[in-house]
This record gives C-alpha cells, structure tokens and sequence, in this order.
C-alpha cells in the first residue's frame, strides 16, 4: 500500500519559502551550505552567450522548457548557446505535479509560423543537435504530432547535418500519431517515463507507466530513429528497488538512452521533494543500467532529459559505430 503522505503537495501558503525540504544527507545547514546537499549547489555562470541565448529565443518568439518549466540548468545552458525549444505553446492541457509549465484545458491554437522560427534559431544559435519538447495537447485530434513532424522538416530544411532530437508526449495513446512523428526520422525519439510505477498515478496526471512504455516500445520497434531515449526523477519517495524495475521496464522497452536526476520542487504547490539522492547512489543506477544492457546511462543531480543532449547523442553515436564495428566499448 502507497504511503499517500508521499504526496503531499499543498504545503500551506503561509510558508515563506518555496519547499519543506528533506533531511541535508551531509548533516544539516553549516558552513554555510545552507539545508540543501552540497551537490546541489553549483556557480551562477557568467558570460556574453548568457544574454545572447535569451535575445535569440526572444527574437523569434520562441518558448523554452527552460524557462517555462523552471530548469535548474537554464543559466548553465543559455551561457553555452543552447537551449529546449517548447513547441505548441506554453500552456498544457495536463496538470502533472512535478511540472510547473501552465495548465489550461483551452490552449491557444498551434502557430503556424512556430516551425519556421524555430528552425530560424537553430541556425543563429549554430546548433549542432537541437532538442524539441511539447506540451501535451490533448485538445488537438492528433495530439499536436503533424505540428512536430513540420518542425524537424524546417530544422533540417535550413540547417543540413543538424541532428533532432524530439521529447514528446504519448499522444493519449493515439499511436498513428506517434507514427506520424516517427515518419520524420528524428535522430532521438524521447518520451518520459518520468517515475516508478507505483507514484505515477499522482506524479502524472494523465499518463499511465504501462502506455509510456508502449510508446517507447513502438517507437523502438518502428525502425525509424536511430535511438530511443526516456527519463524518470527521483527523490520523490520511491524506493531502490522500484528504481532498479523501472530501468529494467525501459531496457525490456527498447530504451537505448537513460536519463535519471534530482526531483526539485519548481513551486510550493507541486510535490514535495522527499529525499535528496547522493551521487553515490546515482552512481549504483547508472551502473545497473549498464549492467542490465542499456546503451547508455545519464545519471546525477541535475540530469535533465534534454541536460548535455548533444554530448549524450555523440557519445551514444560513438559507442553504437564502435559495437557494430567489433571494437571494444
């Protein structure tokens, strides 16, 4: 049975700060590292690409999942000249409780220039491997999936030899429009199982473990991208076992790519962080994926889906030349 004191997720409005954290791993606030782990805590970057990035996405009146979503990366991103482009508005017709991205079950219409302009900022910003996320339009008949695959035409159509990768939702189970997506041939197909099974029904608003992960095995099985990639959080009160389940569901699934990270609360009105994960055991997941036979593994405190997704996508590209070529690795 669920422990529904896991889901907490209304702490009162009278509290003056954003969440009721966990137990510091390393002791507790001293020495000035305040109630959060020491590995939670990184350098505000500096740095002209900082401004120019947010310019950029403000010149072609894009919406990023940085933004919109509260990454803790955004800063680290935009001062390297990337960035998460959120298509199809930036409002969701879900309301899952991890996520703060806006929810209304009316989102304004798909803009049909959004392709254009987004692949008008590849180019500008010089990407190399461009990651595409959307929110979830359940309004729309197809989920928003022809709105998708005219975005990674317009990529490629204006920047040759750039690589896509796209994060999509599960189109409410509607899989010709996941075929409607795969046609395109993204380089990565991404879909988020984002948690263990047992959470998911309060995580998730409308999404279910078992239909992400007969997304993923479509995809796999479709033959029509080079490699398959989800993620989950955690720190949301799951267990290492339910962890250990959930990486061997996404290897059963096809799952060649595996991104795992820290949960952090983007608003007192989501989900209380329930634990703060130690690179150590960060460390034992990876490694069990490797062990279970996934390709590649992407795991630590800040991982995000799309975190470092042009270094992922290389080093996965690398791998996978060096296995078919009977090279070591």
């Amino acid at each position: 049975m669920i422990d529904e004191n896991i889901f907490d997720s209304t702490p009162s409005v009278k509290l003056k700060v954003l969440n009721r954290l966990p137990e510091n791993p390393e002791g507790g606030p001293d020495e000035g590292k305040g109630r959060f782990p020491s590995w939670l805590h990184r350098k505000i970057p500096r740095g002209r690409e900082l401004f120019q990035t947010g310019s950029i996405v403000k010149k072609y009146r894009l919406n990023t999942v940085c933004e919109e979503a509260k990454c803790p990366n955004r800063l680290h991103c935009f001062s390297n000249k990337t960035a998460t482009f959120l298509a199809l508005g930036k409002a969701c017709t879900r309301n899952c409780g991890f996520c703060d991205i806006d929810f209304t079950k009316k989102p304004l219409s798909p803009e049909q220039d959004e392709p254009e302009r987004i692949a008008l900022s590849v180019s500008e910003l010089g990407l190399k491997h461009v990651v595409v996320t959307m929110v979830a339009r359940d309004d729309l008949s197809d989920g928003g999936a022809h709105h998708i695959g005219e975005i990674i035409e317009a990529i490629r159509a204006k920047n040759p030899g750039c690589s896509v990768e796209v994060l999509t939702s599960d189109f409410n189970g509607n899989f010709d429009a996941l075929a409607a997506v795969l046609k395109h041939h993204p380089e990565v197909f991404n879909h988020n199982i984002e948690t263990v099974r047992s959470l998911t029904p309060r995580v998730r608003h409308k999404a279910t473990y078992d239909r992400s992960l007969q997304v993923l095995r479509r995809a796999r099985g479709s033959k029509d991208v080079q490699f398959v990639k989800s993620g989950l959080m955690v720190g949301l009160g799951e267990s290492k076992e339910e962890v250990f389940e959930t990486l061997l569901d996404l290897k059963e699934a096809g799952c060649q790519i595996v991104t795992l990270g820290q949960y952090l609360q983007a608003h007192r009105k989501k989900l209380l962080v329930k634990s703060f994960v130690t690179p150590q055991q960060f460390k034992e997941y990876e490694e069990y994926g490797y062990s279970i036979g996934i390709h590649q593994m992407y795991a630590g405190p800040f991982v995000r889906s799309s975190f470092n997704a042009h270094e992922v996508q290389h080093l996965s590209r690398s791998k996978l030349d060096r296995n078919q070529s009977g090279i070591g690795g």
